[in-house]
């Protein structure tokens, strides 16, 4: 029987308005500790709004976050971030005319106060090299790093993303639809990528593709029209009749 303790996201009562509107209605949502947690649902059903709200992008209009027992609810999306809690493909950033290796060296930068200073001779961030060797050989980038990032092939960017967001030594990784717009290939290398950094971290992801889904969660949670619907195991939610009136039938939404 999970314990308090064990839940690293905790959502009670999270209501989103907007204009009259009500994104979010009413979410309480656990997140355990070290397990991978997928959000899934119809286009529209508050997906976003939620992942919004738990990095502090968007402001509630009810209801508590806690992170770790903390609450959170009124904090910054940088003290979010220096806490742990990090999303990815929002916070780390690719810049296209840089190499590989320079762009994950610059976000190693960032936890020593060093991040500006691009006026400093190469020589001087050698110490972090071989932190930045080691990120790239964890996601299979070690034969790019002179590439220049914008030569990338999408699939392959997405993983710099990914390195770019172990440098700042994230404990909760939030993936905001991380195989959009990928062909198959691309997307079982991302799947396995993701399984791998998810040892010993928290995974809360919003995903479309529903093989994903399947493959890597440990929980689900169906929300439609901004309320939760389901939680489980991709059998439990795939089998509920309910989810599979609003969702499944949808074509994957």
């Amino acid at each position: 029987m999970a314990t308090e303790r064990d839940y690293v996201i905790e959502t009670q009562g999270l209501t989103k308005h907007f204009k009259g509107f009500v994104a979010v209605n009413d979410v309480s949502l656990k997140v355990r500790e070290g397990t991978i947690h997928a959000l899934i649902g119809p286009n529209g059903a508050g997906k976003t709004t939620v992942f919004n709200l738990i990095t502090k992008f968007l402001e509630p209009s009810a209801g508590t976050i806690r992170y770790r027992g903390h609450d959170i609810t009124g904090a910054k999306p940088a003290a979010v971030a220096r806490r742990g809690m990090v999303r990815s493909f929002q916070i780390s950033a690719v810049f296209p005319h840089l190499s590989v290796l320079e762009n994950v060296r610059i976000a190693l930068q960032r936890p020593t106060g060093r991040s500006l200073q691009f006026w400093r001779s190469s020589a001087c961030l050698s110490d972090l090299e071989a932190r930045a060797d080691a990120l790239l050989e964890a996601v299979d980038l070690q034969d790019a790093r002179s590439t220049q990032a914008g030569e990338l092939p999408y699939g392959r960017k997405r993983a710099l993303e990914i390195a770019t967001t172990l440098a700042l030594e994230p404990q909760v990784m939030l993936l905001d639809e991380p195989m959009a717009g990928m062909g198959r290939e691309d997307v079982k290398r991302v799947s396995a990528l993701i399984r791998e950094v998810a040892q010993g971290r928290t995974v809360l992801m919003v995903e479309h593709n529903l093989d994903v889904v399947a493959d890597l969660s440990d929980t689900i949670t169906v929300l439609q029209r901004g309320q939760i619907l389901a939680e489980g195991s991709y059998e439990e939610v795939s089998n509920d009749p309910e989810v599979r009136e609003a969702y499944m039938g949808t074509g994957h939404g």
